[in-house]
């Protein structure tokens, strides 16, 4: 059974300041089965967008996620305006950390 996403975003966000991290919602979604975006913010400046990993390598046990090719401001805003126009109801949670895939269920990469 697949945990809800108001579930999943509150038990990242708590993992990662657990760790010494910091995390914030930035957009609030549906709660029960609303799309998760995870941005990672680093100390440069620089960010890296996870997604929701396609269907086909999504695993049965719970959510996974995929690097998304948005690497700057500009790329993310526009990602994030296509999103809710397909589909309004995401989460954004942005996080500072050095390995969100500590915390992210990653799909490999083909």
């Amino acid at each position: 059974m697949r945990v809800t996403s108001e579930f999943f975003v509150a038990a990242l966000v708590r993992r990662v300041f657990a760790d010494g991290g910091f995390a914030a919602v930035e957009r609030r979604g549906a709660e029960a089965a609303g799309a998760i975006f995870v941005v990672q913010r680093q100390r440069d400046g620089s960010i890296a967008l996870f997604g929701p990993a396609v269907q086909t390598m999504a695993g049965e046990d719970g959510r996974r996620f995929m690097r998304e090719a948005a690497g700057d401001e500009e790329a993310m805003r526009f990602r994030f305006e296509r999103e809710a126009r397909f589909d309004p109801d995401f989460w954004v949670v942005e996080v500072e950390t050095a390995e969100p895939e500590r915390y992210l269920d990653l799909a490999a990469e083909e």
